[in-house]
């Protein structure tokens, strides 16, 4: 599965660093974020923690509307839509001012979720989607792309109140799963695969060590900057 942004670059030097943690639900992201942004902060550096979707003042209503059971069946059409959009305006809101300060954003989600569960899970053709998510994101590809692997039997078969994405059938969340292998294979210098059931702190470590050396050739500065 080619990215939507395989041709594009990335931001130059001095224009922050962009982490983005991806993976099906259960797989610790926002554990792992979070943990990423504690290191980060601790090291000096001006962090931004985001997530996709609803990290934005519209992207909050478009969440209700994904997730929320209550919304029903939605079209899979309709549903990547609401994605993109979600994504157009968190960039506007979030992620391109604190990448244009010399930030770190780390965000849990982006584009390889659109592609995975629009795409893969619910098969709207991935042309399409790849289409959509590059004119979405202005082909804002991130530096880094963290994957947690892990099998959807031992993360979402038994969770309860599964919301609308959850609820939707091992099925789903098996194409989902290998839609972002798949990803992950077919870019892999841009990737770091890992297996979501390892300790907490080795993930971590392994998470730190790849984003060391990103910070070190990109030369991103410590210290806020003002904008």
């Amino acid at each position: 599965m080619e990215h939507p942004d395989s041709h594009a670059a990335t931001p130059p030097a001095g224009t922050g660093l962009f982490v983005v943690f991806e993976g099906g639900d259960g797989a610790g992201k926002t554990t792992q974020a979070d943990l990423l942004c504690s290191w980060l902060a601790a090291e000096g550096h001006d962090v931004v923690r985001t997530f996709e979707p609803g990290d934005s003042l519209a992207g909050r209503k478009i969440r209700e509307l994904l997730l929320s059971p209550e919304t029903g069946d939605l079209d899979p059409r309709a549903e990547t839509l609401l994605y993109s959009a979600d994504k157009a305006q968190h960039l506007h809101e979030v992620v391109r001012p604190a990448l244009g300060r010399g930030a770190v954003v780390v965000c849990d989600r982006y584009v390889d979720s659109m592609l995975a569960y629009q795409g893969a899970g619910r098969t709207v053709p991935l042309e399409e989607v790849t289409t959509l998510a590059r004119w979405a994101t202005g082909a804002l590809r991130p530096d880094l792309t963290v994957l947690l692997d892990v099998d959807p039997r031992e993360s979402v078969a038994d969770k309860v109140d599964k919301d609308r994405l959850e609820s939707a059938g091992e099925a789903f969340h098996d194409r989902v799963r290998q839609g972002f292998l798949d990803l992950a294979a077919a870019d892999p210098e841009r990737y770091l695969v890992l297996p979501a059931r390892r300790e907490i702190r080795w993930i971590a470590d392994q998470v730190a060590t790849r984003v060391a050396q990103l910070l070190e050739m990109l030369s991103v500065p410590t210290g806020r900057i003002d904008p």
